[in-house]
């Protein structure tokens, strides 16, 4: 298949995002414009050299630079803005469902409140479901190279608006920060009506998916690339229909997986693992959904049926009420369907 046509195919699809961290998707041009508005003076002296910068060997690198980035996030207006320049790059893209993570501690470590992080994210999410059709769910993420007590007082913060954050997550520096550190403030947060969630298995072992799944009692694995080295677990997912919210050129970036041709997710799906594509902190790793779905396409010589599946995967796998999954897998299939009509 044609470069050209892929990418035409792949705009077309209608598309659910569950694993996207908003201050990931904080472009250079947007922080230097919100930098000078709050009189800050960036380490870096043009929109370029901070592009330079954004080149890393592994997932700390990446996260010193992505937490220096969030420092100019002072405002409630300046979460809206973040929130809706990542809302309209991907409606351009048909994205038309997101799931997306928050880092609160990251910015009430610096004195920010949480009211508002969370007002601003929220203002701009509620306008981009009426103006752009964009449902919605939020998460909000622990960040697991913190102790357990600051998540449980990030819980705290969290309960005056826990009508409209739908649930929990877990991410940050993985390695030597196993799941099981934060069993007590997961079940907290269970019992609190949050769904729950975890990154585990990107550079960590299968053995902190196993963690995530027995010990926090998550629904979804975010990552979960290590599950291959572990037959029990494969068949453990695919009997429970454990969805895994792959990133690709994310993974590819941090050096996770050396070249997007040895990307595990091909074989996840010949072997009924509920693999799904996501963009992870896209501008930081150079690709939206759009990307991440050609660059993989185009490296495993995916079929129109395996692009397919993932798409049909991010609804399934997603938040969303049943009836709203059965309308846009069938929006999905009917697109499909449609191409080849076109001979396509």
């Amino acid at each position: 298949m044609q470069s050209t046509e892929l990418l035409k195919i792949i705009q077309g699809i209608p598309k659910a995002e569950l694993h996207l961290h908003l201050e990931g998707s904080f472009e250079p041009e947007l922080m230097f414009e919100i930098a000078k508005r709050n009189k800050i003076t960036l380490p870096y002296d043009s929109i370029e050299s901070v592009k330079q910068a954004y080149k890393f060997n592994n997932l700390q690198e990446f996260l010193d630079i992505y937490y220096a980035g969030a420092q100019v996030l002072l405002h409630e207006q300046d979460f809206f803005d973040l929130t809706w320049a990542y809302l309209t790059k991907v409606h351009s893209q048909n994205v038309v469902h997101v799931e997306v993570f928050f880092d609160p501690q990251t910015h009430t470590d610096r004195g920010v409140s949480f009211d508002v992080v969370i007002k601003g994210i929220y203002r701009a999410l509620e306008k981009g479901k009426s103006v752009l059709n964009i449902s919605f769910k939020l998460i909000m993420s622990y960040l697991r190279h913190l102790s357990e007590e600051a998540a449980f007082e990030t819980l705290e913060a969290s309960l005056p608006y826990k009508d409209i954050i739908d649930g929990v997550g877990l991410d940050s520096s993985e390695m030597g920060n196993p799941p099981s550190k934060f069993e007590k403030v997961f079940k907290a947060s269970a019992a609190q009506g949050y769904k729950l969630v975890a990154h585990a298995g990107e550079e960590g072992p299968s053995e902190y998916i196993w963690e995530a799944l027995d010990i926090l009692k998550v629904e979804r694995i975010d990552h979960g690339n290590r599950c291959l080295t572990d037959e029990a677990l494969v068949k453990r997912l695919v009997d429970e229909k454990i969805a895994l919210t792959l990133c690709p050129t994310s993974n590819v970036a941090l050096k996770v997986i050396q070249h997007m041709n040895e990307h595990p997710v091909a074989k996840m799906l010949d072997q009924g693992i509920m693999a799904t594509i996501h963009s992870d902190d896209p501008a930081y790793f150079g690709g939206y959904m759009n990307e991440n779905y050609y660059e993989t396409a185009k490296a495993l010589n995916l079929t129109l049926e395996q692009i397919q599946q993932l798409a049909i995967n991010g609804f399934e796998a997603s938040w969303l009420s049943e009836s709203s999954k059965k309308k846009h897998i069938g929006d999905v299939i009917e697109y499909f369907k449609s191409l080849d009509l076109q001979g396509e």
